[in-house]
């Protein structure tokens, strides 16, 4: 059984909070570059962050176990991070790695599935997040393995692609679309019988997550399976037509859609005996949409007609519940996490965020783990999300997370809480600098509150986030600079950032002060520094304490 080796010197707090401001990162650049951080009216966390002990925090790259410092951190890798307190390659690196080795295609399942629609003369179908923003998927991997299928004899491939602008510029479909057609082309020429048959906007169809709206998932497979859709005669006329009937319109919220042949009948409908492999290699919008392929029986909704067919996951998108039984990579081992630690300790532990971000407390925390490691030991609430646009109510649900989180801190407890505010991610994911701004500013009401039940209570809050997003709401040029969109307005930025995210503590006794400033410190400190305040050496292998003793 794991366990942790009291430090003499005692502890430094009877009960820690461990704030993560989602998608709150930092950079010195102003409102004028799309800061919504800087054009935010937060007194409350900016004095924090000045007047007390701070330190940056690398949140992206290969420092939350990404291929490259070219790739963006994102909330499940981060907390996967924040809760172990070490560095595992994560889903992107893994599958580019088993791509290249071509371990993924000397694989039982990639064999099963290939064998499969070959044996059957059936399709072989890719269903996934069209685009290179490596956070939810790469269009590479696609690519990659549909030149696979050929070289193996696949005869039929049908292709649905679920349109990001989240993780990439909000309308830039069309630039992954039209030289991707032009690859598909020339396997036309070469003899396979290959084509988009669906695809809309991923917070349309397909890609909802912690069960906040099974809409989303009937209302793709009806795209994706039953064909039933507006039909248009390519993927690129109905982008185009879309964008043309409101200009407003960004790809993430595309309506779904059908590929039609020229009698208006859909041509990529998924049917008995075909094979399916949905190619996102992250959990949390993989795991509704696979339940429904593989689920029996399944109430969520009615699928109409449920195909019998061989389905695939990249991965395993939930370790304990086994969804899906079938994938092609192996997902990270993440062992000895923090919370398991502590239950082993009998250390009483407090988890709180809205249904949008619940799961990255507790699944992603735990080290991709559902459940507790001991109920009796730990407490998780989930705040029902509100299932409308973010920028509608930028407030989100952190007025109700903060009522509940404060009753959980006056009960002295738990000596570990920690908490998740969506607001910074959510709502910038957006678009919305306005919406973003409120959303922040709502925050620092509440971290006001925070304050106050801290010092009351004797309670070390520390605040981070978990990747940048708020930081940089527009594109930014090579100098810096907003890109102006032809009506002259700066070009919203919609994506994480590769910005570092602030580490800053609240001791309402001030004995906690930090190393100075070293440029490899990031997430993975974050646990060991909350295992020191209690009063415990970090363990082995652990990234070191922040702590100054």
């Amino acid at each position: 059984m794991l366990s942790l080796t009291k430090n003499p010197a005692g502890s430094l707090a009877k009960q820690v909070l461990l704030v993560v401001l989602d998608g709150v990162g930092f950079t010195k650049h102003g409102s004028e570059e799309g800061n919504a951080i800087a054009a935010a009216k937060m007194p409350v966390l900016k004095s924090l962050w000045s007047e007390h002990p701070s330190v940056l925090l690398k949140a992206h790259g290969t420092a939350v176990g990404m291929p490259s410092d070219e790739d963006m951190g994102n909330s499940e890798v981060g907390h996967n991070v924040l809760g172990s307190g070490r560095i595992f390659d994560q889903g992107a690196k893994l599958v580019s790695a088993s791509i290249d080795s071509g371990s993924m295609f000397r694989g039982e399942i990639w064999k099963k599935l290939i064998h499969n629609t070959i044996s059957k003369s059936s399709t072989l179908h890719f269903l996934g997040l069209f685009s290179d923003g490596n956070v939810h998927s790469h269009i590479d991997h696609l690519v990659a393995m549909i030149h696979k299928s050929k070289e193996e004899g696949v005869k039929k491939i049908r292709i649905h692609i679920l349109l990001d602008g989240r993780d990439v510029p909000e309308k830039s479909s069309l630039d992954y679309l039209i030289p991707f057609e032009q690859k598909l082309t020339e396997l036309r020429n070469a003899g396979l019988d290959i084509a988009i048959a669906s695809g809309g906007g991923r917070m349309e169809i397909t890609m909802d997550r912690y069960e906040a709206d099974w809409s989303m998932i009937e209302r793709g497979w009806n795209i994706h399976v039953l064909g039933e859709g507006r039909i248009f005669s390519s993927a690129k006329d109905a982008i185009e037509s879309y964008y043309k009937e409101d200009p407003k319109l960004i790809d993430q919220y595309i309506p779904g859609f059908v590929v039609g042949d020229t009698n208006g009948q859909p041509i990529g409908k998924i049917q008995n005996g075909d094979s399916v492999i949905f190619f996102n290699f992250r959990g949390d919008r993989s795991i509704e949409i696979s339940r429904a392929f593989t689920e029996e029986p399944f109430t969520p909704f009615d699928r109409k007609f449920f195909p019998t067919i061989e389905f695939a996951g990249m991965m395993q998108y939930d370790g304990d519940a086994f969804i899906p039984k079938q994938y092609l990579v192996s997902p990270p081992q993440i062992d000895r996490t923090m919370a398991e630690y502590l239950v082993n300790e009998g250390v009483a532990q407090y988890a709180i965020s809205e249904t949008q971000k619940y799961g990255h407390v507790t699944f992603f925390w735990n080290g991709n783990k559902s459940g507790y490691f001991n109920e009796s030991l730990e407490t998780y609430e989930e705040i029902k999300s509100d299932i409308i646009p973010f920028d509608q109510s930028p407030q989100m649900k952190a007025k109700e997370i903060t009522d509940t989180l404060v009753q959980a801190i006056q009960l002295h407890k738990y000596p570990f809480l920690r908490v998740n505010y969506p607001n910074g991610d959510m709502v910038g994911h957006t678009g919305n600098m306005p919406a973003t701004i409120k959303g922040l500013e709502y925050l620092d009401v509440c971290i006001e509150r925070l304050m106050k039940i801290c010092k009351e209570s004797n309670t070390v809050m520390y605040i981070t986030a978990d990747h940048g997003n708020a930081d940089e709401m527009y594109q930014l040029d090579k100098k810096g600079n907003p890109q102006i969109s032809k009506a002259g307005e700066p070009v919203p930025k919609t994506s994480h950032t590769l910005n570092p995210v602030q580490f800053v503590v609240y001791d309402p006794n001030n004995q906690i002060h930090f190393k100075s400033q070293k440029n490899d410190f990031g997430l993975a400190n974050v646990a060991a520094t909350i295992l020191d305040s209690l009063g415990f050496i970090p363990p082995e292998g652990y990234h070191e304490s922040l702590i100054q003793r």
